[in-house]
């Protein structure tokens, strides 16, 4: 599945639900991106595409995001906007911070993807395996994992993570200049969800246009090791 996401609150306030239907399965919006303080009539800007279904996240700073928000901001965040939600996206270190919202989310229903992104490197073995494995455990419905490559070795790695059987979906992707390749190869692997952005700014080094990498992954034949 290709999930579109905006980098800034002007290109969401541009979509059409037409335009993103035709571009993603999922519209991923982040609330640390396009909080806007200063718009207090408009607090849900998403609200022409609320006939897609719609992934929020509030972004931990140490893991990207926009602002200095910190875990009880976040959390009032994400409680606000679940009956826009089809899902959720919770970084997995914060899942000890965030045990009534995940308590919420199965009360009612909402399934939530576990994240876990390092800007820096692509992390050990064992490091990707405890984070997959607390996702598993703490009943995420897929594991989301970024990192940065620094050669093809890491590029190799991570292909051969999201090719291993983790008893959940695994969406994978890299980061910097071999990012736009891994894209496709972890897609090509079996990648549960593929993010492109939407509009005009990426919100990840090395990611691709929506629009473009849904047409590429159409074009390629599945791999399964």
């Amino acid at each position: 599945m290709i999930v579109g996401s905006f980098g800034n609150r002007h290109d969401l306030g541009e979509a059409t639900a037409t335009g993103t239907r035709a571009a993603c399965d999922i519209v991923e919006i982040r609330l640390d991106l396009i909080r806007d303080e200063n718009d207090p009539d408009n607090p849900a800007p998403w609200r022409h595409l609320r006939e897609n279904p719609l992934l929020f996240t509030a972004r931990r700073p140490d893991e990207g995001g926009a602002r200095a928000l910190d875990t009880a901001t976040r959390s009032d965040l994400l409680e606000a906007v679940l009956d826009d939600a089809a899902c959720l996206d919770i970084e997995v270190a914060s899942i000890g911070e965030m045990g009534k919202l995940l308590e919420n989310l199965a009360t009612r229903g909402i399934p939530w993807v576990a994240s876990f992104h390092d800007f820096g490197k692509l992390p050990d073995p064992a490091a990707l395996l405890d984070a997959v494995s607390r996702a598993r455990d703490a009943g995420a419905s897929a594991f989301k994992m970024a990192a940065m490559l620094r050669g093809p070795a890491d590029l190799a790695r991570l292909a051969e993570f999201q090719l291993a059987d983790h008893r959940l979906p695994v969406a994978t992707m890299g980061m910097g200049p071999l990012g736009a390749v891994s894209r496709l190869l972890c897609a090509q692997c079996g990648s549960a969800l593929n993010y492109g952005y939407l509009g005009t700014t990426a919100t990840a080094p090395g990611q691709w246009d929506a629009t473009a990498l849904k047409e590429a992954i159409a074009r390629l034949v599945p791999f399964r090791g």
